[in-house]
């Protein structure tokens, strides 16, 4: 009787082990926090002008099926899924990737757009140089590229050059506008107070001194 009572009392709390187990056994696993994906940086300054030829990866978080990398067509605008004709020369990557959202908004819950530019083959990519210099020609644009840094590259002013004439020639808003440089000052006389930053599409023009 002794020992019938011992395992009746031992059962229920066995029982009760076993449950308090099975619960936790059963308790759904705590998931990580969802992190927003890293996404690539761009290989071009944040001021680069798009232009056409230029490769653009056009990413869609969390919505593969509209991410894409397609080329800037002729006509300056590219199409991506759900958005058609969209204008893409002359932009930024972040001012097209706000545009794109403003499409994607009509059938995307805040959808979140990021451009990055694969293959920058555009003229507005580059500065050029020309007039009485060594070399001229057009160079690739980096960020922080200055007009010092240009006439290096083109191995100098030529021996009749007025440099303290030079100009950049800038298109801003649709129209030409001419910015003066004293070249010489910079290049020969060390004053890199008139060491001006360049942008993509900047002409930088030396011309002939006159005797």
């Amino acid at each position: 009787m002794k020992k019938f009572k011992y395992l009746t009392g031992l059962v229920p709390a066995m029982l009760l082990a076993s449950l308090a187990m099975g619960q936790d056994a059963a308790a759904p696993a705590p998931q990580p926090a969802e992190v927003t994906p890293a996404i690539p940086a761009a290989g071009v300054s944040p001021n680069y002008v798009i232009g056409p030829g230029d490769t653009l990866q056009v990413y869609v978080w969390r919505n593969p099926e509209l991410t894409t990398t397609i080329p800037v067509r002729p006509d300056g605008k590219i199409s991506t899924p759900l958005v058609e004709d969209m204008i893409a020369v002359g932009k930024t990557p972040s001012i097209l990737a706000r545009d794109i959202e403003k499409v994607l908004g009509e059938y995307v819950r805040s959808p979140q757009v990021n451009i990055i530019v694969t293959q920058p083959v555009s003229t507005f990519s580059q500065v050029k140089v020309i007039g009485q210099v060594t070399h001229p020609q057009a160079l690739p644009f980096r960020e922080g590229m200055t007009v010092l840094d240009a006439v290096l590259a083109v191995g100098g002013l030529a021996p009749y050059a007025a440099g303290n004439r030079a100009k950049i020639i800038r298109k801003e808003n649709g129209k030409s506008r001419e910015i003066k440089v004293k070249l010489d000052n910079v290049v020969n006389k060390g004053d890199l107070a008139g060491n001006m930053l360049l942008i993509p599409g900047d002409v930088l023009v030396v011309p002939e001194s006159v005797f």
